[in-house]
């Protein structure tokens, strides 16, 4: 709402704006209910998930266990029938809940001067949920170990452990057998148990920001001038729920009986931990209330941005100084300015986080912060070449030039050129080229770097029988002694080291655009243009796919120091393992490809007006070259563990709309998205890899879209609208974080199916 004041000298409009949005389950949709793996001959899906299961995988030095039953029994774990489903937990829709204000005013002191100021305010909660944590292949070593005389520890318990104890090794692969029959001995293993009796972990997550803006602008003859200040602040703050911690987990797991015969912690006992229940995993059911209570563990973050932008423009039509070619009606444009902008990061965590204490985080997170500013001069200038003259109806040159220099140290210059020439009225061609230079941004230059997931079809060292000769897997740190011994993930997720890089250096694009804009007849307009951009340091990460597979094959140094294997050998039973993928200035990224745009009116005499609309790209090339002199990938038409989110080659929108005479109009719309291929079909040496029949390849999909809107009155529209009409599932993979959701990608595909809205439109 808003209205004019001081005599129409001053206006001012406030918004406000609330947003509440429910939760959707992966559960609710039968195509992400189950976490799909590969069945063994690739031309099937079977309902896979995590190793880290219930009632819980034990590794021992002979094979894995599982718990068989309520009075301790024991039997091997399956692969195939034991794993964790943790798909119909997690939310594929996150519940969400927001507010903005927004105040805008300007007053007029006078013809060359308007004052003008804008207040915004947001705020928006919102929690993530996904699997239970739990025991996530916690190495009871750091615990002393499983002792023998914890009373959850049945006969069958004993065996396999005094078992597992002798199948012991050293480092150099011989027998090392440990005893395990009496109080004080030990047996140390790993231990995968998810926590279903506690629920899914849930990411209580809000940012809070404002913004205000205060400036004059105005006209002084034949120039116009503006100058302004920005502040903004966004505040951070995160409540991780329901997650264990390590530390108290090996305190629950260390249990003896006291003096009266109770089942008590030892740290209970010697007095180091008096609040500590012990966590009977040993036997089906067994597991308290108490006992949750005690390791679930949260954890706290906070933090925020600042951003603070000054920065003053003036902008002239130099045609009444003279300044105009003889060819043309209208004179030189210029415009130039100068800018500051500040950027501010901090990040503060708990003890909890910093010390990597919550199980099911992957990793410690380490508060950071960081700051810098830039300073900025640019310009730019509009020269009408011809005008109204023989094979030049309109001729026009322009440039830009902006210098930046970094608190940081960088320095950079962006510049461009453009010409567009219209032979005649109907026709115009149009040619560009951009040198364009962007600074890493606070968040690039500041996260914290912290562990996380990256998917991968499997291990080349792991396994009885891995892929890559032992001299290979060597260069990757695996042992003699582990060779053919190393566990693999049976779920394809892997530990890399991701976050932020304060050692990051501008990066650089070079990009060419011609293109046509022609009316051949009176409704129709149809436009054509190419595109080729290529970006030089670009800041990203190397996928840890690429890091591992370059290792094994070349041994180079500069991706093998990059891998870094736990005492077992994997990438991903403990957090020693990792692929470290930090942000870094890549060698290059280049894409080239064609936009097509078509518009036509048609009238239809007393039924109204059809109007079709089309838009199509058509993708040529989306390469990577990872390491200079690495050569290039190529992404176009490929999705995958490297690639990330489909990029399908062709894709179009073509919408037709009918404005009716009875005050209805309608529209439909089909989106196109063509086919994709796994990355690992490529034939690129960078790319190629397993591929399986049933995920090879995404089908193109089709979407139907329809919406109508009715005026009821004068000041009264009711509109609705339902997209993917006909409900159709996308398409299905192995798919995993960053880059999917649900055993899809929902940031290409529809993932949630239909969708219906009503809209109510009231003007007062």
């Amino acid at each position: 709402m808003g209205g004019n004041f001081a005599d129409g000298k001053g206006n001012a409009t406030l918004n406000f704006t609330a947003h509440k949005e429910n939760a959707l389950l992966q559960s609710e949709r039968d195509f992400s209910s189950c976490s799909l793996g590969v069945t063994a001959d690739g031309k099937g899906f079977n309902c896979g998930g995590s190793s880290t299961s219930y009632p819980g995988r034990f590794f021992l030095n002979q094979g894995s266990r599982t718990v068989a039953d309520a009075n301790g029994g024991v039997r091997n774990f399956s692969a195939a029938t034991d794993q964790y489903n943790f798909g119909p937990l997690n939310y594929f829709q996150r519940p969400a809940d927001r507010y903005s204000a927004t105040a805008i005013a300007h007053y007029d002191i006078n013809d060359m001067a308007r004052v003008y100021a804008q207040l915004g305010f947001h705020d928006d909660h919102t929690v993530a949920q996904i699997a239970p944590s739990g025991l996530f292949v916690f190495d009871t070593s750091t615990a002393g170990g499983i002792k023998f005389e914890n009373p959850f520890l049945s006969d069958s318990w004993k065996a396999a452990l005094l078992a597992s104890n002798q199948a012991n090794t050293d480092a150099d692969g011989n027998p090392a057998p440990l005893p395990f029959a009496k109080a004080g001995d030990a047996a140390n293993i790993l231990i995968a148990r998810r926590n279903v009796e506690g629920g899914g972990r849930q990411d209580d997550l809000r940012h809070t920001s404002y913004r205000a803006i205060v400036g004059v602008k105005g006209d002084v003859g034949a120039w116009s001038y503006d100058a302004f200040g920005q502040v903004a602040r966004v505040v951070y703050q995160e409540t991780y729920k329901n997650d264990f911690s390590n530390t108290r987990i090996g305190r629950s797991l260390d249990a003896v009986k006291d003096a009266n015969g109770n089942i008590v912690c030892r740290s209970v006992m010697d007095g180091s931990d008096p609040n500590c229940v012990p966590y009977n995993i040993w036997s089906l059911g067994k597991v308290t209330p108490e006992a949750l209570n005690y390791l679930a563990t949260p954890g706290f973050q906070k933090g925020f941005t600042n951003q603070g932008v000054f920065g003053a423009s003036v902008a002239g039509d130099l045609t009444e100084y003279g300044l105009k070619l003889p060819t043309a009606r209208s004179g030189v444009g210029v415009a130039f300015g100068v800018e500051r902008r500040t950027e501010q990061l901090e990040l503060s965590t708990d003890s909890a986080f910093t010390t990597g204490d919550l199980a099911g985080q992957g990793g410690p997170t380490i508060g950071v912060g960081g700051k810098y500013s830039v300073d900025d001069i640019y310009g730019e200038v509009r020269v009408p070449l011809a005008e109204r003259q023989p094979y030049a109806y309109a001729m026009n040159l322009n440039a830009s030039y902006r210098h930046s220099k970094y608190s940081t140290g960088p320095q950079t210059d962006t510049y461009g050129t453009g010409l567009e020439w219209s032979p005649v009225k109907e026709v115009k061609l149009r040619a560009s080229y951009q040198q364009a230079a962007r600074s890493p941004n606070v968040v690039e230059l500041f996260s914290s770097q912290s562990q996380g997931l990256y998917n991968n079809d499997s291990d080349p060292c792991a396994g009885n029988a891995p892929t890559a000769t032992l001299a290979e897997c060597a260069r990757t740190g695996v042992t003699a002694a582990q060779y053919g011994k190393i566990i693999d993930s049976p779920a394809g997720q892997y530990n890399g080291l991701f976050g932020g890089n304060p050692n990051l250096k501008p990066e650089t694009a070079n990009s060419i655009t011609f293109g046509v804009v022609a009316q051949p007849l009176k409704d129709l307009n149809v436009s054509l243009d190419y595109f080729s951009i290529k970006l030089k340091d670009a800041i990203s990460s190397l996928p840890p796919t690429t890091t591992l597979t370059q290792c094994l094959k070349t041994g180079d140094p500069k991706f093998c120091s990059l891998i870094q294997r736990d005492k077992f050998g994997s990438l991903w039973l403990t957090t020693g393992a990792q692929i470290i993928s930090t942000n870094i200035n890549v060698a290059s990224t280049k894409t080239q490809g064609l936009d097509v745009g078509v518009d036509y009116g048609m009238r239809l005499g007393d039924m109204g007006k059809l109007d079709l609309s089309f838009l199509g790209t058509y993708l040529k090339e989306l390469a990577s070259e990872t390491v200079p002199g690495l050569g290039a990938y190529d992404c176009a038409g490929y999705y995958g563990s490297t690639c990330g989110t489909p990029a399908p080659k062709w894709r179009h929108k073509l919408r037709a709309s009918w404005a009716t005479p009875w005050g209805i109009n309608a529209a439909l719309t089909w989106r196109y998205f063509g086919k994709v291929d796994v990355d690992t079909s490529s034939s690129n040496e960078q790319l190629k890899g397993t591929v399986n029949e049933i995920t090879k390849t995404f089908s193109a999909q089709n979407y139907l879209d329809l919406s109508a809107s009715y005026k009821l009155t004068k000041n009264v529209t009711l509109a609705a609208s339902i997209n993917n009409l006909l409900d159709k599932d996308p398409p299905l993979g192995v798919t995993g974080a960053p880059f999917g959701n649900g055993n899809t990608y929902p940031v290409v595909y529809d993932a949630l199916g239909r969708r219906i809205t009503l809209n109510l439109n009231a003007k007062f």
